[in-house]
């Protein structure tokens, strides 16, 4: 017997009007990501750091040497952007402006510790290359077509040397904006759950396309540690020896270095299930047995939709991102289970929340 047929119920007047103005601000949100953008290249988060934290429109007009004509201009961007919570407002009256911490990240010069300019990032993900994805996003559905948007619109891999030689100069770009991407939040990790990485005696860490900034903070952390850092060869060749990890080069896909702990952090999500499952076989390879302390260790968004709201939207938007890009893809704790499970693993845990990321451990 057929189920019955929903009915539909009509929206009411005050519901269309809110729709309405909904679809306004979905249509629009690009808006948003191209204001941001603009301030970057303008370099107005810089501008606002060097004078001192808090800066008016006129301050901005002659810090960046833009044209008086624009003042009225400026203003109604950055009233957009503070809206958005990129920049806070000091003083309405006066429309001065102050960093948030959104806005911290793309502050370029600081030598603080642990800084990291987001600028190339952003730059990245709103690049044309980009852009011209999500245009095509419908024709790509359309298509029998197998490769990821990004190589079927381009006819080359991000991050890989078909990109080079493309467009050197974003390549480049994205390069910076993966490096940033993945070590960031390297030494807020150490200070907050350093305890993951007691009685550890040895540690693989898997990169891709990485430059070992993550494996040195550990090895400097846990002096006892010998840690090991294995990615592709040409990027191997371009970490000098520093004498304190061992630079490995070679392919996950075929083998990985033998330690206690094999690490994964923002990796895996570049990969198809298929290709994950594979990676983490090797892994399952290169450890010992739970009993003698082994496990992987794995950073990367876990997808939570009972977490905060705008959160989630920032992981499915990430999810999105990963489709376009390299036909990877974000997992919730049942996906992570499942490839887990297919590569061998008995059993895993969420060992805590991390931002966007949690940090997981899969063990033999």
């Amino acid at each position: 017997m057929a189920a019955p047929a929903p009915s539909i119920v009509v929206p009411t007047d005050a519901e269309l009007l809110q729709a309405q103005a909904d679809l306004w601000r979905h249509s629009l949100y690009y808006l948003k990501s191209m204001a941001l953008k603009c301030a970057v290249e303008l370099g107005i988060p810089t501008a606002i750091y060097r004078l001192g934290g808090c800066a008016s429109i006129p301050d901005l007009i002659t810090a960046l040497s833009l044209p008086v004509v624009k003042q009225q201009f400026l203003s109604r961007l950055m009233r957009l952007l503070a809206s958005s919570g990129v920049f806070s407002v000091v003083d309405a009256t006066e429309a001065i402006y102050s960093l948030t911490p959104l806005s911290y990240l793309l502050v370029d010069g600081i030598a603080a510790d642990g800084h990291m300019n987001h600028a190339p990032f952003l730059l990245t993900v709103t690049a044309k290359h980009y852009i011209d994805l999500a245009m095509g996003l419908t024709n790509w559905f359309k298509q029998d077509a197998k490769k990821p948007p990004f190589d079927h619109v381009h006819g080359a891999s991000l991050f890989e040397e078909s990109m080079e030689r493309l467009d050197p100069e974003f390549h480049n770009m994205a390069m910076q904006g993966l490096i940033v991407h993945d070590n960031f939040g390297t030494d807020i990790a150490l200070r907050e759950f350093s305890d993951i990485f007691q009685g550890i005696n040895s540690l693989t860490d898997c990169c891709y396309h990485g430059d070992g900034t993550t494996a040195k903070a550990i090895a400097k952390a846990f002096p006892h540690m010998k840690v090991t850092v294995l990615d592709l060869p040409q990027e191997i060749h371009k970490m000098p020896a520093d004498g304190v990890v061992n630079y490995v080069g070679g392919n996950m896909f075929k083998s990985i270095p033998r330690a206690q702990v094999v690490m994964l952090k923002m990796v895996l999500h570049h990969w198809s299930d298929e290709d994950c499952v594979k990676i983490l076989a090797n892994c399952k390879k290169a450890i010992p047995s739970r009993e003698e302390g082994g496990k992987v260790l794995i950073g990367d968004i876990v997808l939570d939709p009972e977490s905060d709201p705008v959160m989630f939207e920032t992981q499915l938007l990430m999810d999105v991102c990963m489709m376009l890009m390299k036909g990877g893809r974000q997992r919730d704790l049942n996906d992570w289970r499942d490839i887990f499970m297919k590569a061998g693993f008995s059993d895993f845990k969420l060992v805590k929340k991390f931002g966007a990321r949690g940090v997981l451990e899969a063990y033999p």
